[in-house]
């Protein structure tokens, strides 16, 4: 942890506000027994499961501030997991007890009463810092909370952290510079004290500052509330801040007490501390087998760090200040209070208002879409421009007709990124308790639905004109009805493949094949007509894609009639050809397609549509990481 980070920011300590809200008059201790996590091997029936912590004991009282320490690999982030009330590790076994105020709690009254601060700030950059806090008091606080006093707590945080000058200030993107780094942390931790929680646990890595664990060691002993935190090589003064500590080496104890007290210890076992040192950097060093001189060595040393600590005085102490708290079993009151959340309408109403914010502001959510989309429109308006009603145009025009809808479809993998970000967040805000997946899947619905027309309306406004399709305003709607459909099936599909694989390169190389079959058994390439009766059967009736170019079809070929040209040669032989034309439904019937169905095909649009998000509101409701 560097001390120095962040020098030029303002005091934390300075204009103090009232802060009621995060006292704390409920939670006494937090205490944990007997902490075991194994993992089996799934490939390996005969192997013993890996062990990654075991016997962990500890105790944390009202008013500590306590550190977790260890070097790469020692369990401490398991550890942090398992006391949030956290998956720890995919498939892992855990054992022990974790009690609040002497008894067990469930994993729900524990993300009450709770907030977790991740290693990676959980950020969203188009945001200003007061609007981050805004949102997070919105999501997190009872629907009773009035908004004049979510304001003040948002102006009581501002002020605490530091953040009143950065106040109106954008997190940042990578394309916008925003705040500084440990500015971005000290928000992150604003934004969780905001419920004013009373056990926050943090990660807290290297960029956090001395300001911040200076001030959270002021607020932990006025409000008397409980924070663990995981820490990477603190300074010494960032250290000494510090009341307890957990050192942790290959997933057990090597000492857990005050701080103070760890010179001491060290000097009982028979390892003194050099004078000038920094304790953290030791202590990490000790505890270390990555580096240490033959692996018998350090393997040696670990264990009489365990066994050293497993036969002091001191470990009794925990074992009996954590009996104890079983016996003082605290009923002074509930833990949480009933109307404790937001409403579900409240809840969608600010992840839609902090969704339009991110999206207009951000650029690369829909602003580069909308400028890939208007390039395609121009594009295509020009290739096939003022096509007239004529046979020879009887083919660009069902060519134009696939060109608009396939790859108007297939330009949603741009939306990968986008959703990726929000899935991202809304993984980390739900691990907090604040909101679940049906909430996030229907404000993630509704906000695309304005982008979407817009895009559909500015497209088909370029090149539908261009290109000469039917004219009159009946047909010009009903193409855009038909484009904005496909658009909302193919950002549907997007989310539903982003929520299965949330990995940005599987997830494109994903959507972009299953356009590419779409677009295969769509209709054009291969008529349904003589398609294999697998595709056909397996694929062609849920490929949205086949329903708009259908819906274009008969909106273009339905009710216009095209001349046959010189010498009455007709390619198409209707009823009109003794008037030297053809109607444009003998160019449907080639393809199995009639006039009256549009109906239909718009109803199993909206049930295709509808199962790509019911589907992937599943796999998110499921998925927890």
């Amino acid at each position: 942890m560097n001390s120095s980070a962040d020098k030029g920011s303002v005091d934390v300590e300075r204009n103090v506000g009232e802060e009621a809200h995060l006292a704390n008059h409920t939670v006494h201790s937090l205490a944990w027994k007997d902490i075991k996590v194994s993992l089996e091997h799934r490939f390996l029936s005969d192997a013993r499961p890996k062990s990654i912590i075991s016997d962990v004991d500890g105790l944390a009282n009202a008013g500590e501030l306590v550190a977790l320490m260890g070097p790469s690999g020692s369990g401490k982030t398991t550890m942090l997991n398992v006391l949030a009330h956290r998956n720890a590790s995919f498939q892992a076994e855990i054992s022990g007890s974790i009690k609040i105020n002497g008894s067990q709690v469930s994993t729900d009254v524990f993300q009450n009463i709770s907030s977790y601060v991740e290693q990676e700030d959980a950020l969203i950059g188009s945001l200003t810092v007061r609007e981050t806090l805004d949102f997070a008091a919105r999501l997190s606080l009872p629907s009773s909370i009035s908004a004049h006093e979510r304001r003040r707590r948002v102006d009581e945080l501002l002020s605490s952290f530091g953040l009143q000058q950065q106040a109106h200030t954008i997190v940042g993107t990578p394309i916008r510079k925003g705040i500084s780094g440990g500015q971005k942390r000290r928000l992150s931790i604003a934004s969780q004290l905001i419920t004013a929680p009373k056990e926050p646990t943090s990660g807290l890595d290297s960029t956090a500052s001395y300001e911040v664990i200076k001030f959270l060691r002021r607020i932990v002993k006025k409000h008397k509330l409980i924070v663990l935190a995981s820490i990477h090589q603190p300074s010494t003064t960032t250290f000494e801040l510090f009341d307890k500590l957990v050192l942790l080496a290959s997933g057990q104890v090597c000492y857990n007490g005050p701080v103070s007290l760890i010179k001491p210890y060290l000097v009982a076992i028979g390892i003194p501390m050099p004078t000038y040192i920094n304790p953290a950097e030791f202590l990490l060093d000790l505890a270390s087998s990555d580096f240490a001189q033959g692996d018998e060595q350090a393997s040696l040393r670990i264990k009489k760090l365990h066994s050293d600590w497993r036969g002091s005085s001191e470990a009794k102490h925990v074992t009996a200040a954590i009996s104890a708290t079983s016996e003082e079993k605290d009923v002074t009151g509930p833990l949480v209070e009933l109307d404790s959340r937001s409403s579900f309408i409240n809840l969608v109403l600010a992840l839609l208002h902090r969704s339009f914010i991110k999206s207009y502001r951000d650029v690369v959510a829909y602003g580069i879409r909308l400028a890939m989309y208007m390039g395609l429109a121009i594009m295509m308006g020009t290739v096939w421009l003022r096509l007239a009603p004529i046979q020879s145009s009887i083919q660009p025009f069902t060519n134009a007709i696939f060109f608009g809808s396939a790859f108007m479809s297939f330009m949603a993998v741009a939306y990968v990124p986008a959703f990726l970000e929000d899935r991202a967040t809304f993984v980390k805000e739900r691990a907090n308790g604040l909101y679940g997946a049906t909430a996030f899947m229907v404000a993630n619905f509704f906000i695309g639905l304005p982008y979407l027309f817009l895009i559909s309306l500015i497209f088909s406004t370029l090149a539908y004109w261009l290109s000469n399709f039917r004219p009159g305003a009946d047909a010009f709607f009903t193409w855009i009805m038909w484009l904005f459909l496909d658009l909302l099936a193919a950002e549907s599909l997007v989310v539903l493949v982003s929520s299965l694989f949330p990995n940005f390169v599987v997830a494109l190389a994903l959507t972009a094949f299953a356009n590419g079959l779409w677009m295969s058994v769509g209709g054009f390439l291969v008529s349904p007509t003589i398609l294999n009766p697998f595709w056909r059967y397996v694929f062609h009736y849920i490929d949205y894609q086949a329903y708009v170019f259908r819906g274009m079809m008969v909106n273009e070929f339905g009710h216009r009639n095209y001349a046959c040209g010189s010498g009455c040669q007709c390619m198409y032989q209707t009823a009109l050809a003794s008037e030297c034309m053809i109607d444009g439904k003998g160019v449907l019937a080639l393809y199995g397609y009639r006039v009256g169905d549009e109906g239909k095909w718009v109803g199993i649009m909206l049930a295709i549509l509808v199962g790509y998000r019911v589907l992937g509101w599943g796999v998110n409701w499921l998925k927890k990481s």
